[in-house]
């Protein structure tokens, strides 16, 4: 016998039918290294979370807690310093539509340029509709997805990476 011991293991299991396409299996690896993003959110806890989220994606983030004070960072960057603005709506001081609108007529030089992304909880159509001709983007319904947010930010900056 040598002293060899063998033996079968039989497992069972299901197969996925459905495995995922290689595109999602990447998704799970897209980051937001080099990017800076001003996040703009008047809620602590909402804040807090967009920013581990998306520092954990490997971007950094500057914050605001209004639009009158995200008005003020952007103006005061310097040109190509922040590669997207994520913008909450309903805000004290200056809302996020009023913020975006200051931003868009501005002097700064990427004030027609810089993506502006809504995040909020109104998501019906005429609330889309608001943030667009504000000069936003793209609108974001919260709760925000974590992927769907690095997708969209990565939609609106991928020329630079």
């Amino acid at each position: 016998m040598n002293g060899i011991l063998g033996f079968t293991l039989e497992i069972p299991m299901e197969l996925d039918p459905n495995p995922p396409a290689a595109s999602e299996q990447r998704e799970e690896t897209l980051t937001l290294n080099g990017l800076h993003i001003l996040l703009v959110e008047d809620n602590d806890l909402n804040l807090e979370i967009a920013q581990y989220l998306l520092a954990h994606a490997g971007a950094s983030v500057d914050t605001a807690h209004n639009g009158k004070a995200a008005v003020k960072k952007f103006l005061e960057a310097p040109v190509g310093y922040y590669d997207i603005i994520l913008m909450d709506v309903m805000m004290p001081e200056m809302n996020g539509l009023e913020a975006t609108q200051a931003i868009r007529s501005s002097w700064h030089p990427q004030a027609a340029s810089v993506p502006i992304i809504a995040m909020t909880a109104n998501a019906f159509s005429e609330d889309i509709r608001r943030s667009k001709e504000a000069g936003m983007n793209a609108h974001l319904a919260k709760p925000i997805d974590e992927k769907r947010l690095i997708h969209v930010i990565l939609h609106f900056t991928r020329q630079k990476q």
